[in-house]
C-alpha cells in the first residue's frame, strides 16, 4: 500500500524504517541512561552544552561539505529558532528529571507526548478528536498518575518535571510537523543543534567544572554521539516509511530504558510503576493504531 507521500507501509522500505526507528530508540535510551550516570558529577548545563555542541559540530562537518551553504536556507528562520528553544527546554527538563528519577519511569511518562499532542490538536488547533482517542488520552494520563502517585510516599516534586517536558516536547512536535511540510529535515536538525549550543554556551562560564575522571569525559562524548546518531536515524526512518507506520515502534524506547536502568543502576520498577508503564504503552500504541486505521480509510476510494 502506498501512502500520500509515496512511501510504502510494508516491504523493504517499511522494514528499513522500522529497523532505523528501533535503533534510534536504543540510542535515545542509551543517552538517557548515560545522562543519569553523569548527572551526579557533572553540572546539568555543562552536560547539556556538551550534548548540543557535539551534535552541532558533527552535523555541520557531515553535511556542509556535501550540501554547501545552501543547507542553511530556510523560509522560517524565526520558527527554526523557536523549535531549537523548545528542544533545548525539553532537554533541560529531561536532564533535571533523570537526576532524580529512574530511567524507565521517566521514559514512560515522556511517551505520553503523542497523547498530549491530541489534546493540543483539539483545544488549540481546533481539530476533531474521536471519543476513542479521548479515552486513550485519559488512559495514558491515568497511567502517568499511577507512576507519579501524588500523595504517596513515592511522590516527590521531581516527579512533576517530566510533565513540563511533555508540554514543551508536544509543542516541539507540533511545530516540527508544520515546518516539515516546507523545510529540509537536515536543515531543521542543523538549526536545532546550533540554537541549543549557542544558548547553552551563554551559561557555560558559570557552570564549567574540571572533571578529573576521564570516564566522565568519555560519557559526555557518548551522550553527544548517541543523540546525534539517534536523530539522524529518525530522519532516515521517516524518509523510508510514513509516521503512522513507525509511531507504534517508538514505544520500544520504554523497554530499552528499563533495560538500561537495570544494567547500570540495578533498578527494577515496582508493581505500581509497571502497571502505569503498561497503561501508557497500550494507550500510546492504541493511538498509533487509530492513526494507521484512519489514514487507510482516508485513502480508500468512495463507493458510487
Amino acid at each position: 500500500m502506498k501512502t500520500p507521500s509515496g512511501l510504502s507501509e510494508g516491504g523493504p522500505g517499511g522494514l528499513a524504517g522500522i529497523t532505523l526507528v528501533l535503533a534510534a530508540c536504543a540510542c535515545f535510551s542509551a543517552l538517557d541512561t548515560t545522562t543519569k550516570y553523569v548527572s551526579v558529577s557533572v553540572p546539568l548545563l555543562m552536560a547539556l552544552w556538551f550534548r548540543y555542541a557535539f551534535q552541532a559540530v558533527a552535523t555541520t562537518l557531515s553535511v556542509l561539505p556535501v550540501r554547501g551553504a545552501a543547507i542553511w536556507r530556510t523560509l522560517h528562520p524565526g520558527f527554526q529558532c523557536l523549535r531549537g528553544v523548545l528542544l533545548l527546554s525539553s532537554s533541560l527538563l529531561a536532564f533535571a528529571s533523570l537526576k532524580y528519577m529512574p530511567v524507565g519511569e521517566f521514559t514512560a511518562i515522556v511517551m505520553i507526548t503523542p497523547l498530549a499532542i491530541t489534546v493540543l490538536a483539539a483545544t488549540v488547533l481546533g481539530e476533531k478528536v474521536s471519543p476513542m482517542r479521548w479515552a486513550l488520552v485519559a488512559g495514558g494520563f491515568a497511567g502517568t498518575l499511577v507512576i507519579i502517585r501524588p500523595g504517596s510516599q513515592a511522590f516527590s516534586w521531581a516527579s512533576l518535571l517530566p510533565l513540563g517536558l511533555v508540554v514543551t516536547n508536544a509543542w516541539f512536535q507540533v511545530l516540527t510537523s508544520k515546518l516539515a511540510r516546507t523545510e529540509d529535515p537536515v536543515t531543521m536538525h542543523l538549526y536545532t543543534g546550533w540554537v541549543g549550543t549557542l544558548l547553552a554556551t551563554a551559561a557555560l562560564p558559570w557552570v564549567w567544572t574540571e572533571l578529573p575522571d576521564p570516564w566522565l569525559w568519555a560519557a559526555l562524548c557518548f551522550m553527544g554521539l548517541t543523540a546525534t546518531v539517534g536523530h539522524f536515524m529518525l530522519i532516515l526512518a521517516y524518509r523510508r516509511a510514513p509516521a503512522a507506520t513507525l509511531t507504534p515502534y517508538l514505544y520500544a524506547q520504554i523497554g530499552f530504558s528499563m533495560l538500561g536502568g537495570w544494567l547500570v543502576f540495578s533498578h527494577v520498577p515496582d508493581d505500581w510503576s509497571l502497571l502505569g508503564i503498561v497503561m501508557i504503552a497500550v494507550c500510546g500504541a492504541g493511538g498509533a493504531w487509530l492513526t494507521v486505521r484512519e489514514s487507510r480509510l482516508a485513502l480508500e476510494p468512495l463507493e458510487v
